[in-house]
């Protein structure tokens, strides 16, 4: 999963397969792992993962405590892009929302990525809000 990070020149998130991350990496999984409103899936095509995302919940008070799902971190390998692993993968994230529950299902993607926008927008996602970060 790392992998497909690091080999990500847009996400400029510093992602690397550098054996001094080891240890990091291995925090993250397990915190994920203990978080039981998180889940992190894997992609596979012959053995080898090709795709990944993170799925979380929160509540949230307006909309009378309804419950919202968080759709982060999906890349797909990038020489498998356009073979429908993107969209199985979004397709289920979709559904294990609404199994959950949940009113809506969010997610933020990098203004650079272009053809990333056009495939989250034919899979029906709308442009509602402006989103805003800071480094902390």
């Amino acid at each position: 999963m790392v992998a497909l990070f690091a080999a990500d020149a847009v996400g400029g998130h510093g992602d690397t397969c550098a054996s001094e991350a080891a240890q990091a990496y291995g925090a993250a999984f397990d915190a994920i792992a203990a978080d039981p409103r998180t889940q992190l899936y894997a992609a596979e095509l012959d053995g080898r993962v090709v795709g990944t995302f993170q799925l979380a919940f929160v509540t949230s008070l307006p909309g009378r405590g309804a419950l919202r799902a968080l759709l982060e971190a999906v890349q797909v390998d990038a020489g498998l892009r356009s073979r429908g692993i993107g969209e199985a993968m979004v397709s289920f994230a979709m559904d294990k929302a609404r199994a959950a529950g949940a009113a809506t299902l969010a997610l933020t993607s990098n203004k650079a990525r272009l053809d990333a926008h056009r495939f989250y927008r034919r899979l029906g996602f709308a442009n509602s809000h402006e989103g805003f970060k800071i480094g902390l």
